[in-house]
């Protein structure tokens, strides 16, 4: 499913609440926490989530209880973080730290 698609299915007027995180789209229709496509006044149904869902307060697998719809299509291939699973600023940050990490320990 395209991203333009995944908007379809906004929850609104009876329709299916899917959202996307990480290129897997669920479908939240049946969650009381997205009624209307809505989501704590904040986040709206067929969207994709993944950057949200790094600064909610509960934890991903919450998300992953919900029935998998399918994946986002990534004609163009330049989506980095659906392709590793980790925002390339996180691995960046990760191999910084390390280096830090292993510079501290040789002096």
């Amino acid at each position: 499913m395209t991203k333009e698609e995944l908007a379809k299915f906004d929850g609104c007027d009876g329709r299916a609440a899917y959202v996307a995180v990480s290129g897997v789209i669920y479908d939240v229709s049946s969650s009381p926490l997205w009624k209307d496509g809505q989501h704590e006044g904040t986040h709206q149904a067929g969207q994709d989530l993944t950057a949200e869902l790094k600064l909610a307060p509960h934890v991903r697998t919450l998300v992953e209880r919900f029935p998998v719809i399918g994946q986002i299509e990534n004609p163009a291939g330049t989506d980095k973080e659906a392709a590793t699973g980790m925002p390339l600023l996180s691995i960046i940050i990760f191999a910084f730290v390390a280096l830090l990490m292993i510079v501290t320990y040789l002096i």
